[in-house]
């Protein structure tokens, strides 16, 4: 027996959604605004939240010219792109031991393996850094990049995943004369697509916003992430009230994870959808 819900109760519905939604993006609308208007400079009013016509792009050509985004940038998308590498490979070798290889005690080092997403991370910054130090890789991107490499969630995920591919794939392959590597490789890892691009999405998007680890770490202007850059930029432009200039540079920043989940959002959906995360 199905239930068709009333015109009445689909339009509430739709009413409902988007006053939520038009509450969560109001911040955002406004960034948008105000970089958009030359004069934006000063106390925040209603005057502020009003868009003005024709648009002004000289806030952000003020900002890129004030802050050195593109090296930033880089730094980001180096950091970005190390770490994620890096995770697929650790996090694919120890999802596939303890799912599918049996050794003593193999339950026990995968629960105490999973302790570290009970622990928040700023616990861990004090000695991260002692080790960072000593490795000789502070004020580095890799000094940056190396206390991610090993992702307790990426390898649950990974394990999870690995559980749920019939052992029939594993054993056809082995009849072929594939090596363990060689079924990882060409047979588990094509079929745990999803999850590998579901993590992916979660773990740029984290380092990407990273904060408070790569202020730990990095004393050198040339090194900083987009994040310190912006701080900088933000901290410099506060004494004047130019919210105009801030908001600009805050969108320089943010945009390009707008414009990837804007043109990949059916991908994006789809692979959390695939891969089981909640």
């Amino acid at each position: 027996m199905s239930v068709r819900a009333s015109p009445t109760a689909i339009v509430a519905g739709a009413g409902a959604i988007g006053a939520i939604a038009l509450l969560w993006s109001a911040p955002f609308l406004w960034m948008v605004v105000a970089s958009l208007r030359p004069d934006s400079a000063g106390s925040l009013d209603i005057a502020s939240l009003m868009p003005s016509w024709p648009p002004s792009w000289a806030n952000f050509r003020l900002a890129w010219e004030s802050a050195d985004f593109l090296l930033n940038y880089w730094n980001t998308l180096m950091v970005v792109a190390g770490t994620l590498t890096v995770q697929l490979v650790t996090m694919s070798l120890a999802g596939y031991a303890f799912a599918r290889l049996r050794f003593r005690g193999r339950d026990l080092i995968f629960y105490l393996f999973l302790l570290q997403l009970m622990i928040v991370p700023p616990v861990l910054i004090v000695p991260n850094l002692k080790t960072v130090t000593r490795l000789g890789i502070y004020d580095t991107l890799w000094g940056v990049m190396a206390p991610y490499w090993a992702s307790a969630f990426g390898t649950f995920l990974m394990r999870q995943t690995f559980l749920g591919i019939p052992r029939d794939f594993e054993d056809a392959a082995e009849i072929d004369g594939c090596t363990l590597l060689q079924t990882l490789r060409y047979v588990l890892l094509p079929l745990a697509k999803p999850a590998l691009i579901a993590f992916g999405i979660v773990s740029v998007v984290a380092h990407w916003n990273e904060f408070l680890w790569p202020l730990m770490v990095i004393d050198s202007p040339s090194h900083r992430t987009l994040t310190l850059g912006l701080a900088s930029f933000v901290s410099s432009g506060e004494g004047d009230a130019e919210w105009g200039l801030i908001a600009a540079g805050t969108l320089i920043v943010s945009l390009p994870l707008f414009a990837g989940f804007i043109a990949f959002q059916r991908q994006f959906i789809n692979s959390f959808v695939m891969s089981g995360i909640k």
